[in-house]
């Protein structure tokens, strides 16, 4: 009897573990649920979409037909409303009820709301989904002025919306620069320069207080919390995403701002996996939780979790060294590993456009961000990966060329 596998998300992790099983099972049976309404697409396009820079047609990566040729049931627009771990079944808004041997939650988030007035108004666009992507583009191709909230990675390609659509912005900011987790005011203001030359202003220690409308509903403006008044007829909201759990309530799968699973992929219930931006995952470089929203993290996860719902045992850990690439400037930018993390850093700038920043936790490398300059990441990443002691070796990591062979001379890797 063949064994059945159900996957509740069809985004990149998804996917990826729906692939995996089938390469690794050819007779099991693989369904895929997921409540939009179109297959898997590639979310990084989707921000050149929406700066009206393509065409819809090169955004998607699966048609139906890729589904058909591997025998992978996808229901399209179905809300799972909740999971039975001793039934081992799925329920959906439907009536619906899918039988499961082996269940992979992948069902991501939904982009967070700001707590302020009035911030479900017409006109204020969260970045997420293709369809979110649609209204996007169409909005601002129509708009002269606007607003941007959220300082972080998906902030900016909300001011590359506005930038290539030529909206005249204000980037409102929380702190005193962008993404002041991960970069100093040396690093960030790289960042700010360019934005400043796309046609978004950066406004700081400032924030949305509220968003006022027009009496048909649509985004005027905003004030910010000292009462200054900015004139916005288009918003991006960018403040993080709520994971999409409701439905595991009362499942028993232990729950911490996402759901927690081990190196495997293997959550707390028997036969229960989950996989991508959702998941509190065990990091085996780090050797604690951690968290990562990146595409690739995002898929290694799904075939990971694939590999492991097929062989019923611990057959792969997930290992991974994430990246995450911003391309919207005239330098490129690229964050990897953790580098919100650490106890010690260490910081370089070679340019007006390139700049480094190390980060380190309990002696290791564990994560950083380069601009301009993106040729070293390799060596990182394997310094990374091999849990070398190197903080006490700043002086040559920061070095334009790292010699990678002088560093790992100087340094022990963990034993095995």
């Amino acid at each position: 009897m063949s064994t059945s596998h159900v996957i509740i998300g069809d985004g990149i992790a998804g996917a990826s573990a729906a692939e995996t099983i089938r390469e690794n099972d050819p007779d099991a049976d693989v369904t895929i649920i997921t409540d939009e309404g179109e297959a898997l697409y590639n979310r990084i396009l989707i921000k050149e979409f929406a700066k009206g820079k393509l065409p819809e047609a090169p955004i998607s990566i699966h048609e139906p037909e890729w589904y058909e040729e591997r025998d992978i049931d996808l229901e399209l627009n179905t809300h799972v409303t909740d999971i039975d771990p001793d039934a081992h079944e799925v329920n959906t808004h439907s009536g619906t009820t899918y039988h499961y041997d082996k269940l992979l939650v992948a069902t991501g988030g939904t982009p967070a709301q700001l707590p302020v007035e009035n911030s479900d108004a017409d006109g204020v666009h969260h970045f997420w989904t293709f369809q979110d992507a649609r209204g996007i583009r169409e909005h601002a191709a129509e708009s002269e002025t606007g607003i941007i909230v959220g300082a972080g990675l998906l902030g900016i390609d909300l001011a590359a919306v506005c930038a290539a659509q030529e909206i005249d912005a204000k980037f409102l900011m929380r702190g005193n620069r962008w993404w002041r987790y991960a970069l100093s005011e040396d690093g960030a203001e790289i960042i700010h320069d360019a934005l400043r030359e796309n046609g978004v202003e950066p406004v700081f220690e400032s924030g949305v207080n509220k968003f006022e409308v027009d009496d048909d509903g649509h985004v005027t403006g905003a004030v910010d919390p000292d009462g200054n008044h900015y004139d916005g007829e288009w918003a991006g909201v960018a403040i993080g995403l709520d994971f999409n759990t409701e439905f595991l309530a009362g499942s028993g799968l232990e729950l911490d701002d996402g759901v927690v699973v081990d190196e495997y992929m293997q959550t707390n219930v028997e036969d229960i996996y989950a996989a991508g931006d959702l998941t509190k995952f065990y990091d085996t470089i780090l050797n604690a939780q951690a968290q990562n929203g990146a595409w690739g993290s995002a898929k290694e996860q799904g075939s990971v979790a694939g590999s492991n719902m097929v062989a019923d045992d611990e057959a792969e850990a997930f290992r991974w060294v994430s990246s995450y690439s911003i391309t919207h400037f005239d330098f490129p930018f690229l964050s990897f590993g953790h580098p919100t993390r650490g106890d010690d850093e260490i910081e370089q700038k070679y340019s007006d456009t390139e700049w480094r920043r190390l980060a380190f936790e309990n002696g290791q490398l564990v994560g950083g961000v380069l601009i301009g300059d993106l040729s070293q990441q390799s060596k990182f990443k394997q310094l990374i990966r091999e849990e070398r002691q190197v903080a006490d070796k700043k002086e040559l990591l920061v070095e334009k060329d790292v010699d990678l062979e002088e560093v790992k001379a100087q340094t022990a890797a963990p034993a095995e």
